[in-house]
């Protein structure tokens, strides 16, 4: 068991709910092999207390802490500065508590989801790609923002409620652009790269309404869904012959700017740590 002393950095993650996070265990990883007297924290803030809570974190000495549903958005005008990346995505995730106790707020999943695929799926390029991103929340903006900045020809997006994809699109602007929930079958058709954002899939909820027919089978599947590693959408792409990503990776590698920050070592993603964070050994 860690001992951690009266002077441990202490970080933490904010969602509603929050039970189901494998972030502890991540940075928990981290924290063990980098032998740092600190602690990582599920912080369970329900959306009316959120302004509290933010503000809260320098007074309770925590260094940060990373935001997850429903708060990426809400959070941004609780913070005291935004970078660029969190300004275009309009969804923060990560907030890093200054030395002169000023709040940072960064996105850090542009980031995650790029080394992912990256990692996943070496051969993929992104530039020339038409890409269908599923949903029009915080991690579809920020998956919507790096596949524009990558140099994607066209990405499709789709949503049940469509005014949130439209406002998504006009948001993110160049070739971002919103799709009826109707066609979400029909604009599979030419793509090179599906991505689910949604909770659709997670364990506990139900499977993503999507039939794969139309995608060709060469496109590259991801769902950053991680609870469970594979999602029906990914067991259905498997089936039918399309390379797949899950997206335990993107989830590994946004956390690593954030570590950085909050307790001063620059972490790896490794096997290790997978298996960790999957409750292995």
């Amino acid at each position: 068991m860690k001992v951690i002393s009266g002077k441990a950095r202490v970080a933490g993650v904010m969602g509603w709910p929050v039970g189901h996070s494998r972030s502890p265990r991540l940075h928990g990883h981290w924290l063990r092999e980098h032998a740092i007297d600190g602690a990582y924290v599920p912080l369970a803030v329900s959306p009316e207390r959120l302004g509290d809570a933010v503000r809260g974190l320098g007074a309770l000495g925590l260094r940060g802490c990373n935001v997850t549903v429903p708060h990426k958005e809400a959070v941004i005008p609780l913070l005291d500065r935004i970078d660029a990346t969190a300004r275009a995505t309009g969804a923060v995730n990560t907030i890093v508590v200054e030395a002169d106790g000023t709040l940072s707020g960064s996105n850090t999943d542009v980031f995650g989801f790029m080394e992912n695929l990256r990692e996943g799926a070496p051969d993929w390029r992104p530039a020339g790609t038409v890409a269908v991103v599923v949903g029009a929340g915080g991690a579809a903006r920020a998956v919507a923002w790096a596949l524009r900045e990558a140099g994607a020809t066209e990405v499709r997006v789709v949503n049940r409620t469509h005014d949130r994809a439209a406002r998504l699109a006009a948001d993110i602007g160049g070739p971002v652009h919103a799709v009826a929930w109707a066609e979400r079958e029909a604009v599979l058709d030419g793509a090179g790269l599906l991505v689910n954002t949604t909770t659709q899939g997670m364990e506990g909820q139900a499977r993503l309404d999507l039939r794969l027919d139309a995608l060709p089978r060469t496109a590259i599947v991801n769902d950053i869904v991680y609870v469970p590693l594979a999602t029906p959408l990914l067991a259905d792409a498997a089936a039918r012959g399309n390379p797949v990503v899950d997206g335990l990776g993107m989830l590994l590698h946004q956390a690593r700017p954030g570590f950085a920050a909050w307790f001063g070592a620059e972490p790896t993603v490794t096997p290790a740590l997978r298996r960790a964070v999957l409750g292995g050994t």
